[in-house]
């Protein structure tokens, strides 16, 4: 039992010198417990001060708590998990660069730019009625009076106006259903029909009303001529109605006095009623003709729409 107890006391007397005085206290066979990480490399180790820059030594006038123990390095730990000594350093110090010091190049920004106030991508949407209205709030007149709107109008209200690519009016909308004779345009439905349009289809046929969206002219009179405007039929017209655009053509003439009026294909794609003898608008429509703008062939709807869309577009300035 001495023996024993006196082993003890040696043991733990070689292990306090150790402590107190370093290795060089010790026998060359003595064995002492060592910490994992021994407290000066975990703050002086040449990798932290690459990531965290110096850290105050304790007892320095930095302020920092003496018993604070920085962050564990897991190159000084072999047995530290690197995944979370890096989540632990994430929160309180920016990330390190490459091992060796070298700073990476940063790739290029080939992202190209959209300029301001533009969305890479969009396309443009089609010219809006509040566009065109913009560009037609004043009137520069070239008729040589004012029309009326119909027949039994006591009083002419309407002048025609242009700016340099186009000629315009604002009115109301008859009802022309003349033309080629359809279920919908006929001596039956209109009292006032007519067989035949002023201007025909590449074939030499009158106009369909019913399905051609087409704008009636006057007939060249002493208040205007249209002739003499760069009109003619087939020319591109962009009617407003009610915050909508639709294009269409030229393509009939009425009543010398007259304007405002528009094919019954046209009205029905305004949303009015298109009846020739009780449909029509008292008002709020504006026709905006483009000068030397005739397609071919007239009754093509398709090359009406693709060209007042290009016209309209360059009249506001896109």
């Amino acid at each position: 039992m001495r023996t024993r107890t006196l082993a003890l006391t040696a043991a733990t007397s070689a292990t306090c010198a150790a402590a107190l005085l370093g290795p060089a206290a010790l026998p060359a066979t003595a064995t002492v417990p060592v910490p994992d990480t021994w407290p000066e490399s975990r703050v002086s180790h040449p990798l932290v001060h690459r990531a965290t820059g110096p850290v105050d030594r304790p007892g320095a006038d930095s302020g920092a708590d003496p018993e604070a123990a920085p962050s564990a390095d897991p190159a000084a730990d072999p047995e530290a998990d690197p995944t979370e000594a890096s989540v632990a350093d994430a929160g309180e110090a920016p990330a390190a660069g490459p091992a060796d010091g070298l700073v990476a190049d940063a790739a290029p920004d080939t992202t190209p730019d959209a300029g301001p106030g533009t969305t890479p991508d969009v396309v443009d949407g089609p010219v809006s009625a509040a566009e065109l209205l913009a560009e037609v709030r004043s009137c520069r007149r070239i008729s040589q009076g004012k029309y009326r709107t119909d027949a039994n109008s006591s009083k002419a209200t309407v002048p025609v106006c242009a700016t340099s690519d186009a000629v315009f009016w604002k009115a109301d909308m008859d009802i022309d259903c003349d033309g080629r004779r359809t279920k919908a345009c006929n001596e039956k439905t209109d009292p006032y029909f007519q067989p035949q349009t002023a201007f025909q289809t590449s074939r030499g046929k009158p106009l369909d009303s019913a399905a051609l969206p087409y704008v009636v002219v006057p007939a060249p009179g002493r208040i205007w001529d249209y002739r003499k405007s760069g009109l003619t039929g087939g020319s591109v017209v962009a009617v407003v109605y009610e915050n909508q655009v639709r294009y269409a053509v030229i393509g009939d003439t009425g009543p010398a006095g007259i304007i405002g009026e528009g094919s019954y294909a046209l009205a029905e794609e305004l949303g009015i009623d298109p009846h020739p003898t009780t449909g029509g608008a008292p008002s709020g429509v504006t026709y905006i003709a483009f000068k030397d703008s005739r397609i071919s062939p007239l009754e093509s709807r398709a090359k009406a729409e693709s060209r007042g869309e290009e016209l309209a577009r360059a009249f506001v300035g896109r």
